[in-house]
């Protein structure tokens, strides 16, 4: 594995790190303030989020630099038109991947809906900002690690079934929400499927990046979707009772 694949790596683990060191100093600062220590823990962690994923991903991209410059000179990628196709396409095969596993775990007993999504609506309610961490930039560090550096990494020596079982899986620890490990495999696999299609990590990242996204916004706004669905329905008893 070549040296700045490391430094990526290691980044990565000490910005999950990093809260331990990070977030306690951000609530000494915010003690100054008199709010009460449970806002302070909240607002000090969904700051930090935003704070370290940010530096991790300059730090990323710099480490990177090299490696995206090879990259782009590639003969053995997709061309754009097709690779913008397996891109769009490739949120509808997230979420039925996502969708397949969840039936799954439904049949094993596993309870539907996630600590993690959850958690970060949480802190989305806090600071905004976090939509941004957990919409963008963690899906782009998250196929830079775990697509273009492990799955990449283990291809060179295993086939493409293999490669992706392994790095999905690791995907779906890295996420420390075992209970649900089928569903970030199956996710990481669909993503890992694309990358390998195209040779272009734009594209996994693309589907990612839009496939949280819209999960976000629909835990976020799924009371008014709702509602305006009960209107809607309520609406065409209405028509229909005019027909």
């Amino acid at each position: 594995m070549k040296r700045e694949y490391w430094f990526v790596i290691i980044t990565y683990i000490a910005m999950q790190l990093s809260g331990f060191v990070g977030v306690p100093i951000l609530m000494m600062l915010g003690a100054l303030t008199g709010a009460s220590r449970h806002d302070l823990q909240m607002k000090s962690g969904a700051y930090w989020i935003v704070i370290s994923f940010l530096a991790a991903l300059v730090l990323v991209l710099f480490f990177m630099r090299h490696d995206m410059r090879e990259s782009r000179n590639s003969r053995n990628q997709a061309s754009i038109p097709v690779s913008i196709m397996w891109a769009v396409a490739g949120i509808f095969l997230a979420l039925f991947s996502q969708s397949i596993a969840s039936y799954l775990e439904q049949l094993f007993g596993i309870s539907p809906g996630s600590k993690n999504t959850q958690n970060i609506l949480t802190l989305i309610k806090q600071v905004p900002w976090v939509i941004f961490v957990s919409s963008v930039i963690g899906p782009i560090l998250e196929e830079i690690i775990f697509r273009k550096i492990i799955f990449g990494s283990l291809h060179k020596r295993y086939n493409f079934f293999l490669s992706a079982l392994i790095s999905s899986f690791i995907f779906g620890l890295a996420h420390m929400e075992f209970v649900h490990i089928l569903l970030y495999t199956a996710m990481g696999f669909s993503f890992a499927f694309l990358y390998n299609k195209t040779k272009r990590i734009w594209v996994s990242m693309f589907a990612h990046v839009a496939m949280n996204t819209l999960v976000v916004i629909l835990q976020l706004f799924s009371k008014d979707i709702e509602k305006m669905a009960q209107n809607a329905k309520h609406m065409q008893g209405i028509i229909g009772g005019f027909l």
